[in-house]
This record gives C-alpha cells, structure tokens and sequence, in this order.
C-alpha cells in the first residue's frame, strides 16, 4: 500500500471472514425454535413456498448443514475490500494461472451473492481443467452489490445500477486493469448494462444473460397506465399495439407478471417492512428466497425433498446463500436496490434519455428463465450486438446451476474481443 493510497483512500485491503461463535449459536438456536405458520391449502405452490419444501431445508440446515461450511468456502479464495464513493466493496479476485487471461468483472443478483458464482471460477481461470482452451481464460473480478452480503450497505439512497456501475469501473481501474470485459445477470445485467453505457475507459465489451433495458413500448405497455408512469405512453407517442409475434406477446406477458410479482413489488415499495422479518426469522428469510421464480423452486424443491439437485442448485450451496444472507443481516439492504430501481422507473418519463450503449453487447438466453427475451427486443436496446445464443439449459441462477454451460458461452461470447496479454494488476 502506497503512501498516495494511504491518503486518498483507495488501498485494496485482504479480508477474511470471521464469524463469532455467538452468532452460529443464535441461528442454531432460531433453527430449533422456528414457529410455523398453518400448512398451505391447496396442493401446489399457487399459495407460496409449501411447508413440506421449508420444512425440509430448514430440518438440513439444523442438523446436517455446516454452518461454517460458506465461511470456509469463501475464506479459502482470494478477498478484498477497498473504499469507493463512501462504502467498503468486498470483492473476490481470482487470477488465472494461464498468461493472457482476459479480466472479466462478473456481477451477482437477487436473491443471489458471490456465492452463486463460485462454481464457474475454476471453468472459467482455468479452462483446460474443464475440456477448454488455455486462450479462452480469464482473471474474475466478483464484487458484492453494495448491502450484499460482505459489501457495505449504503447509508443513503441513490445507489442505484448507475452508480454502482461507476464504482465497478473505478474498482477495474484501481486494479489496474486497463482492458476488461463485464458480465450480469438479474440485477446485475442492470448494473453491467449500464457499465456499458457508461463505457468507462478500457471496458471493451459485456455480456447479459438478462435484459438491463427494455423498450420503451415495452415499458409503456407494462407500466404506462400504472400511478407515477403515466408519462411513459407520452414518451412513446403512439398507443402500444397488442399485434406481435407470439414469442414476443409471451415474454410481454411474462414481464407484465414478474414486475408486479410479490417479491418485487414489495421489495420495490417498502424493502424496510420485510425486513423486519426476514431479519427475525431464519424460516421467513429462506421462504422469501426461495419464492423467487416457478423453475428455480421446483429445481430447489426437488434437492431438498429427493436429494436430486439440478447442476449446481445443491441443498448445501442454496444454504451456502441463505445462511450469508442470515450471517450479515442484509436482506434489507438488499432489497433496497429494487426501492431504487422503481425510482429509476418511475423517473423515466420525464429523465433524460440515458446514453446509447455502443460496445459490443453479447446476450445468452437460457431456457428455464423468467421470460425468453426475443431477439427483436435485444435488437432494439443494443443495436451493437456482437452475440446472441439461446443455451440448450439453465435458468435464473445459471451460472450457478450450470457453471460449464455458463462459461462455455462467456469464452464464445468474448473470444472476439481478446487480445495480446494484459498488464498484471497491482492486486
């Protein structure tokens, strides 16, 4: 640590993660002591997360778990923190053993961490290891999103995709690097779609395996006769018509649904009132991070109750995720990206028009997602698309539940933008 970064803050520090025995003791202890609410009513999960499903996650977690088992995982890889705009960033940093690595910031979402993406580390540092080339790999930049976990959680507002996209592309810089590509999904497609706009200097290209932006149209046609979005159909100019092809009018309606779904409406209007649950009660923490999407559920379901998981999705690695979450308490903060988000889309009518985003821009659609994203939608968002591919399986978590297949497509996605090797970072 230089005497310049002494003074203006920037030192890039090791971190390890330390829990307090007390604390293991009080979430073992909750475990034992979790109040059930009456079992559902129905016969599937139309009324939420089933008892049968919670009941077998929580059982795993209380008695066959190791609950040391993601401190461990987490403190046996490369961690760091640093200071950017006001709030320490924890991040992994895991540097290829192949020369010419190409650097690649990865971004997490919700209800996910850096934990949903320590399995594609090693497919994607040491591809010969995983049936790949040694070209194809890559130095990983994996932050927490700020109130994420081990990132420090924003005591005010306005950390929403844009500012944080600004603190990833300072973090890249104060790393060195001065070449690198960046990758998101879920909330982080947001904030890498906006690195992109912002096309920091040495940023060469992204890749989304989510939709960062949308049409206008389409968010007229979801939001435009919502309170606060009004405006939206002016910005359009002309009535949103139901006329387009059947692909298209099925993502349309499956969009129209994951926005007003419960998680992120609520999440979206009062992240604090959750909070003060999910904060509580370890059952009501995993319920709320289960009940995220219909194939990911099921996927989950079928680990905990038949012990067959799917790829990645483990019964030990989901409770690697809820127990992070449980550990550093930050559901609420968490959640609060999406209060932020409404914001930015509730401010769209009258915002200026963000910037066109002109890097190359290469997007996998995987099958088991929220919604296909059609290719036209792509099209009209990123008018520079240098990849576009629709995997052959995977869903929301798919780097998580797919990490070979995830990585895979990222070595296809990047390969044209690589170049000889890049100067090694500081750090």
């Amino acid at each position: 640590m230089t005497t310049v970064e002494q003074q203006t803050g920037s030192a890039i520090r090791p971190f390890r993660l330390e829990v307090p025995e007390e604390e293991l003791a009080d979430l073992r202890r909750r475990l034992a002591e979790t109040r059930w609410p009456p079992k559902e009513i129905v016969d599937d999960s139309s009324q939420g997360v089933q008892a049968a499903t919670l009941q077998a996650l929580m059982q795993y977690w209380a008695t066959e778990y190791d609950l040391g088992r993601v401190t461990a995982r987490l403190n046996a890889l490369p961690q760091f923190t640093t200071e950017i705009d006001g709030l320490d960033i924890h991040f992994l940093h895991v540097r290829s053993p192949h020369p010419g690595a190409l650097p690649l910031i990865i971004t997490h979402g919700w209800p996910g961490s850096v934990v949903e993406m320590l399995e594609v580390i090693g497919p994607l540092t040491d591809p010969p290891a995983y049936g790949g080339n040694a070209e194809d790999a890559f130095d990983l930049v994996v932050p927490s999103l700020p109130g994420y976990g081990l990132s420090q959680a924003p005591g005010e507002t306005g950390w929403d995709p844009p500012r944080i996209a600004k603190a990833w592309a300072e973090l890249m810089a104060r790393l060195g690097y001065s070449r690198y590509v960046a990758q998101g999904g879920d909330q982080g497609a947001g904030v890498t779609d906006w690195m992109g706009r912002l096309a920091p200097e040495g940023l060469l290209g992204i890749h989304l395996n989510y939709l960062g932006s949308y049409p206008i149209e389409v968010l007229a046609a979801v939001f435009g006769g919502g309170p606060g979005h009004e405006g939206l159909l002016k910005r359009v100019g002309v009535a949103v018509v139901a006329e387009r092809a059947e692909k298209e009018q099925a993502a349309l309606d499956t969009v129209s649904g994951v926005f007003r779904r419960g998680y992120i409406a609520e999440m979206g209007e009062h992240p604090q009132t959750i909070g003060y649950a999910m904060a509580e009660s370890p059952a009501g923490l995993a319920a709320w991070m289960l009940d995220h999407d219909a194939d990911s559920y099921q996927k989950i379901t079928r680990a905990f109750l038949d012990g067959q998981p799917s790829g990645g999705l483990t019964r030990d690695n989901v409770l690697d995720n809820i127990t992070l979450y449980w550990l550093t308490n930050t559901m609420t903060s968490a959640a609060r990206l999406y209060w932020e988000y409404t914001r930015d889309v509730n401010a769209a009518a009258t915002s200026p028009k963000p910037p066109d985003l002109k890097l190359p821009v290469a997007f996998t659609v995987f099958p088991a997602e929220l919604f296909q994203a059609p290719r036209r939608w792509a099209d009209r968002v990123y008018p520079n698309i240098s990849y576009f591919h629709e995997a052959e399986r995977g869903g929301h978590f798919a780097a998580w539940e797919e990490p070979e297949v995830f990585a895979t497509e990222l070595r296809d996605a990047f390969r044209p933008l690589r170049a000889p090797r890049v100067p090694e970072p500081r750090s």
